[in-house]
C-alpha cells in the first residue's frame, strides 16, 4: 500500500526532533550515573587486634569455633584478601600510615601513643579523608581515633578541643581518644567530650598518681576484671586502666555499652548523610570499631555465647556491628554503590592485660592462623590481617593473593575518585586500585613490615611475596614475655621462603646470601628515598 510522499515527511520531522529531543534529555543522566558509579560511598570497618584466623572465612585457617556471618557475608559477596597487610604491628602506627600515605617509621612520635598525647598528624597536610573531601565526599570517623588530640601541649578536656579528626579531614566525628584501656574514658564528639559536666573537670597523667580515686594496684577488691600485666591504674567501671584520671564521672563510658554507642552512632551518620538524589554528595565512614582489643567487655546480649571467654564473645560483638552496617545500607538502598571494606589494625593478641581467660579457653583455635608471631612482632601475623572488599558489580568476587598494604588506602582511592596524591607528605602510598578490587592478582611487588619497634629503630621486615627478609635487630627482643608473643628480632638477619614456608619456621639467610643482600639493598633504598624505589 502507498503513501502519499507528503504525508510522512512532518510525521519524519516530529519523530527525529522527539528522538533528539529525547537523547539530549537521557544523556545528562546518564553523565550522572557514570560520574556516580566512579564515586561509590566508602565504609571502611577498621577492627582492633583481629588477627589473620580470628573470621569464620578465612578457612581452612579461619576460626573454626566462633562463627563471623557477618563478616562472612562480605566475603561471599565480594573479594577476600589472603595477603594484605597492615604497615605496622601495632595500632597508631597503622592508622597512621593508613590515613596519611607514610610509613610511621619515617616520623618519630608515632609509637603507641598515651591518652594524652597531642595530634600527630598536622593540621593542613593531605590525609585520607581530606583527600576524599576534596573529591565531595562528606567524611565522619567514629571509633578508636589513637592518633592524639589537642595541639603541641596535649588535649584540653575541659574546653573545645583543637587538633581532633575535625582538624584533619572528617567533618564529623565521634571517637575516643586512645583505648578503652587507657584513661581518660570519655567521647569527644567533634571538639568537646559528651556529657561533660563543668562542675567536675577531667585532669589526666601518665607520669605519677593523681587525685583520690581507687585504683587496680591499690584497691583490687573493686575490680570485676583484673590485670594480668600492667594495667593497674584508676579504676573506672570496675576496670583499671592505664593512666591516672580525675573528675568526668558524668561523662565515663560504660565499657558494655560501647560497641552500641559507636554502631548507633555509624549507622547514624550513614542514615544522615546518604545520598537522596543524584545531585547529593557521596560519603566516606571511617568505622573504628573498639571490638576485639583489651579490656574485652562485651554487651550482656554476646557474655557466654562463643563458648571461648570474653575474647570469643567481643569478636561476636564485632561482627553484630558488621552486621548492623550492612543491614542499614540494604534498608536504604545503597548496597549496589557502597565501597565496603573491612580490615584490622595489627594481627592477633592472646593475653593483653586483663585476666579475661583468653588463654584458657582459646581452644584449638589459632588466631593467626598458619603465621607465625602476632601483635607487636615483625613476623606475618603481625601484619597479614584480614581484608574483605565488597563493591556489587565493580568488585570481582573469590579469593586474591595479591600483596597489599592499607598504606595504598589513600593513592588507590585518590585514583577511584579522581583525585592526586602529595608526594611532599604521602611518600609511600602505591595506587593499589586494579588489585584492591581484585582486577589485579599480583598487586605490589614488595612492601615494608614494621613491628613494635619505635620509627627509625632497625628491625624492619620486607617481603617481595615469594620472600621474606627480616633486617637484623641488635636491640630488639625475640619474645613479648607478657604476651607470650615471638616479635621476631634478631641480631641475624632472617629470611624465609614464603611460598613454601608461610608459617616461616625456617630460616634460610646462610643459604642464600644473594637474596639477604638484594633485600636489605631494597629495603635501605626505601628507608633513604621516601619517595620509594
Amino acid at each position: 500500500m502507498l503513501y502519499p510522499s507528503f504525508s510522512l515527511r512532518p510525521l519524519i520531522a516530529l519523530l527525529l526532533v522527539s528522538g533528539l529531543a529525547a537523547l539530549a534529555n537521557a544523556q545528562p543522566a546518564q553523565t550522572r550515573n557514570r560520574a556516580s558509579a566512579e564515586r561509590p560511598n566508602i565504609i571502611l570497618i577498621y577492627a582492633d587486634d583481629i588477627g589473620f584466623g580470628d573470621l569464620s572465612c578465612y578457612r581452612p585457617a579461619g576460626n573454626r569455633i566462633v562463627q563471623t556471618p557477618n563478616a562472612d557475608r562480605l566475603a561471599r559477596e565480594g573479594l577476600r584478601h589472603r595477603r594484605a597487610h597492615s604497615t605496622s604491628a601495632t595500632c597508631t602506627p597503622s592508622r597512621y600510615s593508613m590515613m596519611t600515605g607514610e610509613y610511621a617509621w619515617r616520623q618519630t612520635g608515632t609509637g603507641i601513643l598515651p591518652g594524652d598525647a597531642p595530634s600527630i598528624i598536622k593540621t593542613g597536610r593531605q590525609t585520607l579523608p581530606l583527600m576524599l573531601k576534596t573529591a565531595g565526599y562528606q567524611t565522619g570517623v567514629v571509633g578508636k581515633w589513637h592518633l592524639g588530640l589537642g595541639g603541641p601541649e596535649g588535649p584540653t578536656w575541659n574546653d573545645e578541643l583543637q587538633g581532633t579528626p575535625n582538624d584533619v579531614g572528617f567533618d564529623y566525628s565521634f571517637v575516643m581518644a586512645a583505648t578503652g584501656d587507657r584513661v581518660p574514658t570519655v567521647y569527644v564528639e567533634n571538639r568537646r567530650v559528651v556529657n561533660l559536666d563543668p562542675a567536675d573537670p577531667i585532669r589526666v597523667s601518665y607520669k605519677e598518681k593523681i587525685g583520690t580515686e581507687p585504683t587496680g594496684k591499690e584497691n583490687p577488691d573493686l575490680l570485676k576484671m583484673k590485670p594480668s600485666h600492667g594495667h593497674d591504674m584508676t579504676i573506672v567501671n570496675g576496670v583499671s586502666r592505664i593512666g591516672w584520671m580525675t573528675g568526668g564521672k558524668a561523662a565515663r563510658w560504660t565499657d558494655e555499652d560501647m560497641a552500641d554507642v559507636f554502631t548507633r552512632k555509624a549507622v547514624s551518620f550513614i542514615e544522615t548523610n546518604r545520598p537522596r538524589t543524584g545531585k547529593e554528595k557521596p560519603f566516606f565512614l571511617y568505622f573504628a570499631t573498639h571490638d576485639i582489643h583489651v579490656p574485652r567487655m562485651p554487651n550482656a546480649r554476646f557474655v557466654g555465647k562463643s563458648g571461648m571467654g570474653p575474647r570469643g564473645d567481643a569478636l561476636l560483638e564485632f561482627d553484630y556491628s558488621v552486621g548492623e552496617i550492612l543491614k542499614t545500607l540494604d534498608r536504604l538502598g545503597l548496597t549496589k554503590n557502597t565501597l565496603v571494606l573491612l580490615s584490622s589494625d595489627n594481627g592477633a593478641v592472646v593475653d593483653d592485660g586483663y585476666q579475661d581467660e583468653a588463654v584458657e579457653k582459646l581452644g584449638d583455635h589459632r588466631p593467626t592462623g598458619e603465621l607465625r608471631g602476632g601483635k607487636g612482632g615483625v613476623f606475618e601475623g603481625g601484619t597479614r590481617v584480614p581484608l574483605l572488599v565488597r563493591w556489587p558489580g565493580r568488585v570481582a568476587g573469590g579469593v586474591t593473593d595479591a600483596l597489599f598494604s592499607q598504606v595504598d588506602l589513600m593513592a588507590s582511592l585518590a585514583t577511584l575518585t579522581r583525585q592526586t596524591v602529595d608526594r611532599s607528605t604521602a611518600p609511600d602510598t602505591q595506587n593499589q586500585l586494579d588489585a584492591l578490587l581484585g582486577k589485579d592478582r599480583r598487586g605490589r611487588t614488595w612492601l615494608v613490615q614494621q613491628g613494635g619497634l619505635g620509627a627509625n629503630q632497625k628491625g624492619l621486615g620486607i617481603t617481595d611475596g615469594a620472600w621474606k627478609y627480616i633486617e637484623p635487630s641488635p636491640k630488639g627482643q625475640r619474645m613479648n614475655v607478657n604476651t607470650n608473643t615471638e616479635l621476631g628480632y634478631d641480631p641475624a638477619p632472617q629470611l624465609y621462603r614464603l611460598t613454601d614456608d608461610p608459617g616461616e619456621k625456617t630460616n634460610v639467610a646462610a643459604q642464600h646470601p644473594d637474596v639477604v643482600r638484594q633485600l636489605q639493598t631494597q629495603l635501605d633504598q626505601v628507608r633513604d628515598k621516601p619517595n620509594g624505589l
